[in-house]
């Protein structure tokens, strides 16, 4: 099983800059959408 310090539910603008910054920051992150 993978551990994940973020997971980001949505990839609009939102949702990318949050996973960008939790990655920026050096936890292990996750995003998850519907569709791109």
């Amino acid at each position: 099983m993978i551990n994940y310090d973020v997971i980001v539910v949505g990839a609009g603008h939102a949702g990318c800059e949050a996973a960008l910054a939790s990655a920026r920051m050096g936890m292990k992150t996750a995003i998850f959408t519907l569709n791109l």
